[in-house]
């Protein structure tokens, strides 16, 4: 086999897929890209068993055909110090030794017959298909997979949940302490289904799919998930189980509402929270007329901080606590310029929500509260 392609093109897709890779695998070969070249098109494949990864580049004066391995570190690093220019490939059928011709010189290398990858198991007939806009599943996962858990006992909240309705697609994740859902109405579909993708496949999506302003086509069964763009195609194994029932804990009245400007209420957090006690991260937050008070302290060490934020609040004097590092992330994961903090009282969990939601959208944050100590 032999073909020339651009270093630039064959990097950008190899370094695309190969976060996949796991650094320790089971099966030897899974250490290595794995490619496919059919006529004018080399298709690279990288996967860890769990998860897998296929894009392709463009190829010219392709001599032959087939399947062929070559270890992903081996060829990802001299790739990386090459300026871009043609590069030619000479694979041996035989003994699969790799020869690479560039500008000022070559360098050689073992392959692998392709024969002994994996294969992909074909979705079961009962799968359901979704078709989505890239961004809409990117804003989904990057909004929800920082509240995603890391609990052995439970593993159905160690993902992104997808719950799919006629009229809407919610992505939802908890860890028990905080909740994401957003809502998005653009979404529709035939049928009611649901699906849990795993924190490392969505963690490559989130960075994949920000190369790709086009559709995105989801299709899943019980087991499996594959997720087809123009560039590329993801087959992931999805976490089994039930999810909770998201919605039962989000409090359904809440009449203690404050609008708050969230770049203040964050930067107070930042602030305030360096002088929290380092094993709680406690904060105070206290609700009065029109003004919201932040404060912490830590006995041990004789530190405290408050700061005063001016906000919209009408309702009766309120304090409530929050672990810092919670409510830092939740003001970070919310793009509007206002927040609404919603409470019922002390005990039950505070909802924060966007004071302007981006159109087709529901957002919706929740915390559960820490007691506080007076």
């Amino acid at each position: 086999m032999k073909f020339n392609v651009s270093s630039l093109a064959l990097l950008s897709a190899l370094q695309s897929i190969s976060k996949v890779i796991a650094s320790k695998n089971t099966l030897p070969i899974l250490d290595s890209f794995l490619f496919n070249l059919q006529g004018e098109t080399l298709m690279i494949t990288a996967s860890d068993v769990e998860t897998r990864l296929v894009t392709s580049v463009d190829v010219v004066n392709a001599d032959g055909s087939g399947l062929f391995a070559i270890d992903a570190k081996r060829l990802l690093d001299p790739l990386k110090e090459l300026p871009e220019q043609p590069l030619t490939f000479d694979i041996n059928d035989d003994n699969m030794t790799v020869n690479v011709d560039y500008e000022n010189g070559k360098f050689n290398l073992p392959g692998q017959k392709g024969d002994a990858y994996p294969q992909q198991k074909p979705l079961k007939d009962t799968s359901v298909s979704l078709e989505l806009e890239s961004q809409i599943l990117l804003n989904g996962i990057n909004r929800a997979l920082f509240a995603t858990a890391d609990d052995e006992l439970r593993p159905v909240m160690n993902g992104v949940y997808f719950d799919i309705h006629p009229e809407n697609l919610t992505f939802v994740a908890s860890d028990g302490h905080k909740l994401v859902r957003l809502r998005n109405l653009s979404v529709q579909s035939k049928e009611r289904a649901s699906f849990i993708l795993p924190k490392k496949p969505a963690n490559i999506l989130k960075n994949l799919l920000t190369k790709n302003a086009d559709k995105a086509t989801v299709v899943f069964d019980e087991n499996n998930a594959y997720i087809k763009t123009s560039s590329f195609e993801m087959v992931c194994r999805l976490i089994e189980g039930r999810y909770p029932n998201y919605d039962a804990v989000i409090p359904a009245e809440n009449p203690n509402n404050a609008t708050i400007d969230r770049v203040s209420f964050y930067a107070a957090l930042k602030r305030v929270a360096s002088f929290s006690n380092q094993a709680s991260g406690l904060v105070k937050v206290q609700l009065s007329e029109n003004e919201i008070v932040v404060s912490a302290q830590d006995i041990d060490f004789s530190t405290s901080a408050e700061e005063r934020i001016v906000c919209q609040y009408m309702a009766v004097p309120l304090s409530i606590g929050f672990k810092a590092s919670y409510l830092i992330e939740i003001l970070s994961n919310i793009s509007s310029e206002n927040v609404i903090l919603q409470l019922a009282d002390p005990s039950r969990a505070g909802v924060i929500v966007p004071a302007g939601n981006v159109e087709n959208e529901e957002l919706l944050m929740l915390l559960m509260p820490m007691m506080l100590n007076d």
